[in-house]
This record gives C-alpha cells, structure tokens and sequence, in this order.
C-alpha cells in the first residue's frame, strides 16, 4: 500500500465497517485487474544491497523517478517514500528492506498488465542504471542477513518492526527479506465475495507451490522451495493465515469485520504522526480505549481502511480480493499469477469448474497442504497423486476461462497466452526454486551469485 489513508469521516457503528467493504461490489463490466510486483533492489558491484541515503541509494532512484513520471511524491517525516500517479491510476512505493514495488493501475486485461509492467521496468532501468543498481526477481533475499538488509524511513514499519518479534518467529524476516507478485480482484456481490474468496483460499497454496521461487538464505540453500511460504507459517497468526470462518457456507462481509475488530492495531495517523497502537484492538478503539491517549482519538473511516491494509491473511478482503500466496519472480511471472487468478475467478464457467473441484477441500486440508508446499511444491502427495496432478487441472480451468474472456491482442492472441511458462512448470516437474537448486548444485559452482545475474530485471 503505497499512501495511508487520512480520511476523517467518524464511525457511527458496525454496519458502517460492512457497508466500507459493499461498496466495493461491481457489475462485471467495471471489473478490473490490479497488479502488484515487488523486487530487491541491488548493486551490480559485488551484488550488494543498496541503502535509503546515498548519491546511489533509493532516495536517489525514487527522485530520479519522480523526474522522469511526473508523479506525485510521497513524504514520510520529509522523506521521499514513494510516488502517487495524479489520478489514482497506480503508485511505487518500498517495502521495509527497500523492495520496490509498483502497485499498478486497475486495468481491463492481462494484455495491458503485461505492458505496465513492461513499461515500469524500462522506465526503472533507465534511472537505475546509472546508479549501478539492478532489481533481483526472486521471493527471498538469496544472501543478506537481516543485520546487512537496509531499512526504510517509513513510520508505519518502524512500528511494525518492533512490534514483529512479539507476535512470530519470522516477522522481521517477512518485512525486509521476502518480495511477491500479488493480483487484486473485483466482485459484484456478497455472494460473488464469498464464492471467490473461498476458491482462491483453497487454491492459495498451490499458487505457493507453482511460483516457489525462494530456496535460498544467507548465501546457501535453505532446504525449502518457498522460503517466504514457510515465513508467512509464523510471521503474526493473530492477523495473517488461513481463516476457517472464511470456509462457512455463509460468510460474509460481516464475518470479516468481526475478525478484523478483535485483530491488534498498527497505529493511527494524526496529523501527519503515526502513533503506535499495537496495543489495543481496533474493537476496543471503537470502544474508547484511545480517547485520552491519542489526538482525536475516535476511529474514522480512515482508521479502518488502514487498520484493514494491516491485516495479511492468505487471501485479504477490502472493497476487492488481493491474492497473497506466491513468490516473486522474473518477469514472465508478472504476467503469469494475474492471468492464473483472472482465468479462476473473472468467468463464470471457469469458476463454476474451480468451485466443484475443490469444494470438497475442508479447511484442514488446505491448511495441511499449506503446511507442506514451502518444503515439498508440486511434489506434494495430495489425493490419489501429487500437486503436480491438481496443477494441471487447475491450469485447464483458468485456460478455459481465459479463452471464454476472449480479450484478444493486437496479433490475436488471448491472455491464456500468459499461461505458458506455468504449463512449463507442470510438464517438467520442476518450479523455478528446483531449477535455481539445481544451477547451484552444478553449474554455479556452489554459489549463489550466479543468481544475481539470471534473475535480474
């Protein structure tokens, strides 16, 4: 989330939360696409982390872009902490440890994700170069320590990181060393919510195992094929996870809300001040317990729609779905997790398909395959086979709903075209942390470096 958001409208009671989400319900027609893609920046000399300050550091690379954009900068305590396009239609903005993301504009199709994406990188690249700086497409920090990744002069993560270690062993770790591709996604009613965010919490996990794009740790390989996958088992379970209640076959927005009352808060903004309310839960701020404590201490709309940016379950729920469960990756894989999920969710018999292979899948047995991908991806046994075998059923679901879409490029070609280099995952049998394991083993000589070069954008 690149800005917080300030506005002060009050919170007369619970439906004004519920209604907060409904108003995110649209007709099919108004629905769009939002991508967001992070990656580590780097020096291309020595492979070296690249700090906030410095004539080369990622002050300079954000004012560099802000010059060539034009954007609107955003300011944290005089700090430039990232970019605003003037209407709305998309931001950049740094993650903890300096990870820069775009978070893209609601677009149509996939053929229009692909070119902002494609847009955004020579646009980064012609400022970065210079610098000496290049952006690692990976889902893990490959070889700095927490101690030698760089910090962000962001408010809102210096309350984050010393509230982290109290909640989870792999907090911190999850702030400044994982990096993700996540797509954002409409829905027109109650009812549509529940249907896809059910689906896409069941196939969460086998989104994990397809884009597992993180074995390695401080320069060796971590015995895991999704490292940021095994962070997110134990990073602050009060809000992030799998939420059984998400599985009732009548939840709603307002299951959701109660959730998210009773979930420790963040902080609020006054005046342009974050005050740290990790403290209390944001039931007990709606009940007064900040009155005297904090300046104008009553909740406001704009408490809530932060207090719900905090929250980090598989799948998370604001006036849209975001889809939280895969690595980061090189740039094909910009393109390949929107169309995976847009395939799922944005056509009716598609979804219809999705729904009925997996409506058997209790909670348990998502939540055991969670459990398992970080280790074990698509070789995961699941049913009579392996994940491996879903996979390929999945990929043909999203096909199908990709192809009825039927939103064609300029040469004629559907988005089932971004499928490609999943298809390539599941006829070979290896994900891209497999493929990397293997490089190290043989051809990389037992180094990691080699993948500062192969996995550079």
């Amino acid at each position: 989330m690149a800005r917080d958001t300030t506005d002060s409208s009050p919170i007369e009671g619970l439906d004004d939360l519920v209604a907060h989400m409904a108003a995110g319900n649209k007709p099919k027609d108004q629905w769009r696409i939002g991508t967001e893609h992070e990656k580590f920046p780097f020096y291309v000399d020595g492979n070296a982390p690249v700090p906030y300050e410095g004539p080369r550091g990622i002050k300079a690379l954000l004012d560099g872009m802000q010059k060539t954009l034009g954007w609107e900068p955003i300011m944290d305590a005089g700090n430039i902490i990232g970019l605003v396009e003037p209407t709305g239609q998309g931001a950049i903005s740094l993650e903890p440890g300096g990870q820069f993301e775009l978070s893209g504009a609601p677009l149509e199709t996939i053929h229009q994700t692909c070119r902002e994406g494609n847009a955004h990188l020579a646009q980064l690249r012609e400022i970065a170069e210079p610098l000496g700086i290049r952006f690692l497409g990976l889902g893990g920090s490959p070889k700095w320590s927490l101690a030698q990744t760089p910090r962000m002069p962001k408010s809102r993560y210096d309350i984050m990181t010393a509230y982290m270690p109290k909640v989870g062993r792999h907090g911190l770790d999850m702030m400044y060393r994982t990096c993700t591709i996540q797509v954002n996604l409409d829905f027109s009613s109650e009812a549509d919510m529940r249907r896809k965010m059910q689906v896409s919490l069941r196939l969460q996990p086998l989104s994990t195992a397809l884009f597992a794009n993180s074995p390695f740790t401080e320069g060796r390989p971590n015995g895991l094929k999704s490292w940021r996958g095994e962070i997110w088992r134990d990073t602050d379970n009060q809000r992030s996870g799998l939420l059984p209640f998400c599985f009732s076959p009548d939840f709603g927005f307002a299951d959701y809300v109660e959730w998210a009352l009773d979930v420790p808060m963040y902080f609020v903004i006054r005046d342009g001040r974050y005050h740290d309310c990790t403290h209390v839960t944001f039931r007990q701020f709606m009940d007064g317990a900040l009155r005297n404590s904090v300046p104008d201490g009553l909740p406001t709309m704009g408490d809530w729609a932060n207090h719900l940016s905090t929250l980090f379950p598989d799948v998370r729920l604001k006036r849209f779905l975001e889809m939280r469960g895969a690595d980061g990756g090189p740039w094909r894989r910009i393109c390949a997790l929107p169309a995976f999920w847009v395939g799922l969710l944005y056509d009716d018999e598609a979804l219809d398909a999705a729904d009925a292979l997996t409506r058997s899948w209790t909670y348990e047995d998502v939540l055991a395959m969670r459990d398992a991908v970080p280790a074990q991806g698509i070789d995961m046994p699941f049913g009579s086979g392996t994940l491996r075998d879903v996979a390929r059923e999945v990929l043909a679901i999203s096909r199908l709903g990709l192809k009825n879409r039927r939103r064609l490029n300029r040469d004629g070609y559907d988005e089932s075209t971004f499928l490609s280099t999943l298809d390539e995952v599941v006829a070979r049998g290896t994900t891209s942390a497999d493929e990397m394991l293997t490089a190290y083993h043989t051809r990389w000589g037992g180094s990691i470096e080699p993948a500062f070069m192969e996995y550079a954008y």
